[in-house]
């Protein structure tokens, strides 16, 4: 690098992405150690509980180091990258130092600033000094430290003093696979003087702070661990599998008799402290917050009843076949679906008991009734369920409804939702029909009020116009919250619910 530049090193924090969402998954990084990015360029895209999302760098210059590998989870706050920016600077002459093409990067990113943030940070002026690292086990007058506790926190950042810079490395111990906990920096960006040798307690491998947090919490001695990922890395399988042996050897010994009984009982409680053990992280772990949640707040209540959707069904052929008739094939329209149909029926049932389209402000006492309806439908994905939103429902046609149905329905099936497209709902539809059930008591989606549930379309012995036919019968449940109403209300909206399915014109009266 060309001795005239003055560098400053800014290190770029994971942003708060929205709808309290406090950590998320480090899927791909999309710029490499030496890589020179500009201002708002993609870096890193991320899992969240919602989405995946690509996240910007406020800040241009050449990327000096990356502080999380692939498939690590970070909470919010918690170091991305570091990305050096400078200015030139001239000699004593006044003279201008030559350039490199790294220098050029750098100042012509020191000049830009961004003007697009995401929430939790902005793009604030550059601090005036450069950040490093001290290396592990360290002091600055090059003096080995004492021995490290056994649950060891990432070292503090701070101006080092002359002997100790930041691009010493402890060298790895023979025979022990170590990671080192810093970053690797860029060797085109500063000097690197004589490595100093590794103390004799060389890092633990661990990169994940929420890995350190749970072995610091639950007293798992770090360096005891063999870790089973990459290199050695200490995963947070590793510390949950010695919790678990360490509850496990904390337990009284059974005692021995002679019944076969006892022995396997003996061995089915052993099999189960040997199972396997999932994180409840990502999307998983948001619906299971979620439904504990609503489960905790939410007094609810079920009702169902049976209906005849033959009707319901020849209208949809009805439809379709007038909007084949028009030129589908040729682009000119969609087929509707019947998830678009109990969509309509139950905006339109919503007009009718609109203290179903509510929600429960405790702290106030209320109960708020929502001017608008946010149709949210439940999706089953790959990465799990997830509960798209129809906004302005009730300002929609059915060919509107059916149109957003579709596009929603895809961008969950690739992950492409957004965090604004799966909030904000007012009242959820749940078919799990395409599962073959016939019914269900689902749980409420908090903090809505209410969620109409729709079983399989089946064949059916039913009694119609007094006589013994085959029909194609459903299923309809309403789970409701019984702080908002009672069953009056309830009964009277599932029983319009139902009178729409057996005899679709009934949605023309309010046409």
């Amino acid at each position: 690098m060309a001795p005239g530049l003055n560098v400053n090193s800014l290190e770029f924090k994971l942003p708060d992405l929205g709808e309290g969402l406090t950590e998320a998954e480090i899927t791909r990084w999309l710029v490499r150690v030496g890589d020179v990015v500009a201002v708002d360029q993609p870096v890193v895209e991320v899992e969240t509980a919602k989405a995946m999302v690509e996240v910007p760098c406020p800040y241009g210059g050449v990327v000096t180091a990356l502080f999380a590998e692939e498939g690590s989870e970070l909470p919010v706050g918690a170091a991305l990258l570091t990305v050096a920016v400078g200015a030139p600077a001239g000699d004593d002459t006044g003279a201008p130092a030559p350039e490199e093409p790294a220098d050029r990067a750098l100042q012509t990113a020191a000049a830009e600033e961004s003007g697009n943030v995401l929430v939790g940070y902005g793009t604030a002026a550059a601090p005036a000094r450069r950040r490093r690292v001290r290396a592990a086990g360290v002091v600055a007058n090059g003096a080995p430290k004492p021995a490290a506790p056994a649950v060891r926190e990432r070292p503090s950042q701070g101006e080092p003093s002359q002997g100790s810079p930041s691009q010493d490395a402890p060298q790895p111990e023979p025979g022990r696979p170590v990671r080192p906990q810093e970053p690797v920096t860029a060797p085109s960006l500063a000097a690197s003087p004589a490595t100093r040798t590794q103390p004799a307690d060389g890092p633990i491998p661990v990169i994940s702070p929420l890995v350190r947090k749970l072995a610091r919490e639950n007293g798992v001695e770090l360096r005891e661990l063999t870790g089973t990922g990459p290199d050695g890395l200490i995963l947070r399988a590793d510390v949950e599998a010695a919790m678990a042996a360490a509850r496990t050897a904390a337990q009284p010994a059974a005692p021995v008799t002679s019944t076969s009984t006892a022995t396997q009982a003996v061995a089915a409680v052993a099999a189960a402290a040997s199972g396997d053990r999932y994180p409840l992280t990502g999307i998983r772990g948001l619906v299971a917050d979620k439904m504990a949640r609503s489960r905790r707040e939410i007094p609810e209540a079920t009702c169902w009843v049976d209906a005849d959707a033959t009707e319901l069904l020849a209208a949809r052929a009805a439809m379709n076949a007038a909007v084949k008739d028009g030129g589908v094939e040729d682009g000119g329209g969609q087929k509707i679906s019947l998830l678009a149909l109990f969509a309509r029926i139950s905006v339109a049932a919503l007009a009718r008991y609109p203290m179903l389209n509510s929600t429960v402000d405790m702290e106030a006492r209320e109960v708020v009734r929502l001017a608008d309806v946010h149709l949210g439908f439940a999706a089953q994905t790959e990465r799990g369920l997830v509960v798209p939103v129809v906004r302005n429902a009730d300002k929609r046609t059915t060919e509107s409804v059916n149109a957003e149905l579709i596009r929603l329905t895809e961008s969950a099936r690739d992950g492409k939702l957004t965090p604004g497209e799966l909030t904000g709902g007012t009242f959820t539809l749940n078919n799990y029909g395409v599962f073959g059930v016939d019914g269900s008591t689902p749980i409420i989606n908090h903090p809505e009020a209410a969620m109409l549930g729709v079983g399989r379309i089946v064949p059916k012995p039913w009694v119609h116009q007094g006589e013994l036919a085959v029909r194609h019968v459903v299923q309809l449940s309403l789970t409701f919250d019984h702080r908002v109403c009672d069953g009056g209300t309830a009964g009277g909206f599932l029983r319009f619910v139902a009178d729409c399915v057996e005899q679709p014109a009934v949605l023309l009266r309010g046409v």
